[in-house]
């Protein structure tokens, strides 16, 4: 499977199509959550390692949200409402500096984890592109500042 990471400008937010399903079925809430925090252990140690909490707790609390996150977008319990209310993405992730190359770091992070799941490539294909594309809503600083 071949993951392309499309551009994305500032400010424009692309129509996005939420995850088959099937990939909530086929990990579980728990395999959501697993492929979540190892996601969070790469970026920990990445170049954009201070976007993230410095501690393991404040770690633990991230990873919860995005799980429960990304657990609501692929069908499942409504956790992420439930508990912090409409996700509003864009806004909660205005106070970080996320660049083309901060949301190229944070994708391949991804690619990392998708390679070695044993899940068929359509579903992996789904969840990727809603990655891809999401994660351009992010954007809010121009490349080099």
């Amino acid at each position: 499977m071949e993951y392309k990471i499309t551009s994305g400008t500032i400010g424009v937010r692309p129509n996005v199509t939420l995850p088959n399903p099937e990939i909530l079925k086929l990990l579980g809430d728990e395999g959501m959550r697993q492929i979540t925090k190892e996601h969070y252990e790469i970026l920990r140690v990445s170049e954009i390692k201070d976007m993230f909490p410095p501690t393991d707790k404040g770690i633990e609390m991230a990873v919860k949200h995005a799980s429960d996150f990304f657990i609501q977008i692929c069908g499942g319990e409504r956790h992420f409402d439930q508990n912090r209310g409409r996700p509003m993405m864009a806004a909660r992730h205005s106070p970080f500096k996320i660049d083309a190359k901060a949301r190229i770091i944070w994708l391949e992070a991804y690619i990392t984890i998708l390679e070695k799941l044993d899940i068929p490539d359509d579903v992996k294909e789904s969840f990727w592109k809603y990655l891809d594309i999401f994660s351009i809503w992010m954007l809010n600083t121009p490349d080099d500042k």
